[in-house]
């Protein structure tokens, strides 16, 4: 599985996962947007209205379906992986009718792009729910990822590393915005939705200097080392295999220390870590997205996970019996990048693919007004 890239991826209730609160719905349907992220693990669904520079979100839907269960060893999605995603696309698709959304965007990432009966599942889902998903390619996700974590960067940040950690993949995006006046820096972020490769002009753009799609995910990376007893041992060596996989990745080539340097990390993973530094027994995401951690404290609750153990693990109200068996494989992704690029500055983002999806389709339809995030 090399990684695809081009130069220049729980039991706690998780609320929707953008910058604005929830607001009633609208009376206008064509107001609405719509964006379902199909992973590896999960179906996820957003619905929203414009507002100002954001959106508000008038209904959402979450639901753990292990798409890619079993794809490890056949290469193929399996009967139930592909009956339990088919319930679930039915759910949306029943809140899509309600809502009456005419503009949307649902799509399918690395479960599906490997494999092998990836198409014919697509086919499956037109017929049994009449929803038309489309694979997407790494570098749409990495976009996508990107776009949806431009209102967290600093005005201070010239070089920025954005970090999605997926169930089957997780994308790295390097972006140089040192030629950026600071105030436009989010915005210039923004403007990626078009694609990595800018066209030249006289305003400075935000520059993506590399990204990569390695093809390893928490559910992934857990499934390689699924033999491996020792659970001490298991997370170690899944963090050195991650950091493997990084070899073809330019900054990763030239690693040093980097100065106004941020990352900003999306995932689950990412979520529950900054969940269990701040001891929360409820998930609050006001709290969450947007806290900053350093390399210490994101150690700190790293070794007590691994402390816990897997049993301790599984009844820790703050990571849940369905994030359990996953928690230490993002964990180690999560220390393999920290290792590799220590930062006082790694800002959490409950935010991903659907919004994402929402800004890009919004931002294409000219509805967002100009403005600060």
């Amino acid at each position: 599985m090399a990684p695809k890239r081009s130069r220049g991826a729980g039991a706690l209730e998780r609320k929707p996962s953008t910058a604005l609160s929830p607001a009633p719905a609208p009376s206008r349907s064509n107001d609405l947007y719509a964006a379902l992220d199909l992973g590896t693990n999960s179906c996820r669904m957003l619905i929203a209205q414009p507002k100002g520079s954001g959106f508000h979100v008038v209904d959402s839907f979450s639901k753990s379906v292990q798409l890619g269960a079993g794809l490890e060893k056949t290469g193929r999605l399996s009967r139930g992986s592909m009956a339990r995603t088919i319930q679930a696309l039915r759910i949306c698709q029943q809140k899509l009718r309600r809502n009456r959304v005419k503009r949307m965007r649902l799509v399918a990432t690395e479960a599906c792009r490997r494999a092998l009966n990836g198409p014919e599942f697509m086919r499956r889902v037109i017929r049994e729910t009449g929803l038309r998903l489309e694979i997407i390619e790494p570098e749409q996700e990495a976009q996508l990822a990107v776009i949806s974590c431009a209102p967290l960067v600093s005005p201070k940040t010239e070089n920025l590393l954005v970090v999605d950690i997926g169930g089957g993949s997780t994308e790295l995006v390097w972006i140089d915005i040192s030629k950026v006046p600071p105030k436009d820096r989010a915005r210039s972020i923004m403007r990626l939705h078009g694609g990595f490769a800018q066209a030249e002009t006289d305003i400075p753009a935000a520059r993506v200097v590399d990204w990569i799609s390695v093809p390893l995910g928490v559910a992934t990376l857990r499934d390689q080392f699924s033999d491996v007893q020792d659970d001490a041992a298991r997370f170690a060596l899944m963090s050195w295999f991650f950091e493997e996989n990084l070899s073809d990745f330019t900054p990763y080539q030239s690693a040093q220390p980097q100065e106004r340097f941020q990352i900003v990390g999306t995932s689950g993973t990412v979520t529950t870590v900054a969940a269990s530094h701040l001891g929360l027994r409820r998930y609050d995401r006001t709290k969450v997205d947007g806290l900053r951690m350093t390399s210490e404290q994101i150690d700190k609750v790293i070794h007590n996970y691994l402390a816990m153990g897997p049993a301790g693990r599984r009844v820790d109200p703050c990571i849940g019996q369905d994030r359990s068996a996953l928690i230490m494989s993002g964990a180690a992704i999560l220390q393999a990048l920290m290792r590799c690029w220590p930062t006082d500055r790694l800002s959490v983002a409950d935010r991903g693919l659907r919004e994402g999806l929402l800004y890009a389709q919004m931002s294409a339809d000219g509805v967002l007004e100009e403005g600060t995030f």
